[in-house]
């Protein structure tokens, strides 16, 4: 895979002898990495902004099945949209809306799968107000609420209340967190992420039920909800795509803009014909934000390019090296 080489433009192992105390006794880790590497990892950390937002480097491998998952609690009030009117500009772009807790900026490239960058809100986590060398940290992987691949692939998740998923007992179940985690490392495009819902019972107990807003490096994109227990899958057409907190399967364009924020984003991207850059798509987002937003960010599909704005802060510009 690709060394993920992010350059920033803006202005359970065994610790070893000095490290930080281990995780406490009986937290589940995800990491499968050496002493070395977790304490590179944790040494990673640094705090860059005051939401506060941390930036932390994930060194080694980590079992994406294996550790912890955590339901967000109800509600989600989060505005998401795939801007892709430009199909060599796809663009996908997301507000997340919740808690004023902290937020971490994580760069992993795993051994089996693809570089990411994605947000991860660490108080799910278990980590307190200082994360500095909380050994919790490594499961950061386990716990994506959106992000973006090497191969251009986004996603990203919001409430549907009206959403029930009825498993399957021939499949593997995993939360309805960590499966962006699956998505990110093993699906190059829309279709392999839809593959991989597929191949996975999705737990919604704990927190409140979720669909998901896909995107890839080709403009193509899709909604995943649960519909009657079953999964559904809404593709995008016309140059955009919009999610909020409304389901969208099934239901004509006309009640979904009923919604106040997906109408203003339907209205935004109509008239822009879904053609928008980073700057002009934060402009969108900041029409729709709420006063719980946490951050806003865009993901340039192609281009690698990622754009972050969190609550009080300056707008951080990161580069993601494409395959």
């Amino acid at each position: 895979m690709t060394a993920l080489l992010l350059v920033l433009t803006s202005c359970g192992t065994a610790a070893s002898p000095g490290a930080p105390d281990p995780a406490p006794s009986g937290t589940p880790t995800a990491s499968r990495q050496d002493a070395a590497q977790a304490e590179q990892t944790l040494a990673s950390l640094r705090r860059v902004d005051d939401l506060p937002l941390y930036e932390m480097t994930y060194v080694g491998a980590y079992d994406p099945t294996a550790g912890t998952d955590a339901a967000p609690p109800s509600p989600f009030g989060c505005s998401l949209f795939v801007a892709a009117g430009d199909p060599a500009r796809p663009l996908f772009a997301r507000n997340f809306d919740w808690d004023a807790n902290p937020a971490l900026l994580l760069r992993t490239d795993p051994p089996d799968g693809y570089a990411a960058l994605s947000l991860v809100d660490i108080s799910y986590l278990g980590v307190g107000a200082d994360p500095t060398g909380d050994r919790r940290l490594l499961n950061a992987p386990l716990l994506p609420f959106d992000g973006m691949n090497e191969r251009g692939l986004a996603v990203g998740l919001a409430a549907d209340d009206a959403a029930t998923a009825r498993p399957d007992p021939g499949k593997p179940t995993v939360g309805s967190v960590r499966i962006l985690r699956l998505v990110l490392d093993r699906a190059a495009t829309v279709d392999e992420a839809i593959a991989v819902f597929t191949r996975h019972n999705l737990d919604f107990d704990g927190g409140p039920a979720l669909h998901y807003l896909l995107a890839d490096a080709t403009g193509a994109s899709a909604v995943i909800e649960f519909v009657d227990g079953t999964l559904r899958v809404e593709r995008g057409t016309g140059g955009w795509q919009a999610l909020t907190n409304v389901q969208v399967a099934g239901v004509p364009e006309q009640r979904r803009r009923e919604d106040r924020r997906y109408g203003q984003l339907a209205a935004a991207l109509t008239e822009a014909g879904g053609v928008l850059d980073a700057t002009a798509a934060h402009r969108v987002l900041t029409t729709v934000r709420q006063g719980h937003t946490r951050w806003s960010v865009t993901y340039g599909l192609r281009s690698g390019e990622v754009r972050l704005v969190t609550t009080g802060g300056t707008p951080r510009d990161y580069r993601l090296p494409m395959s």
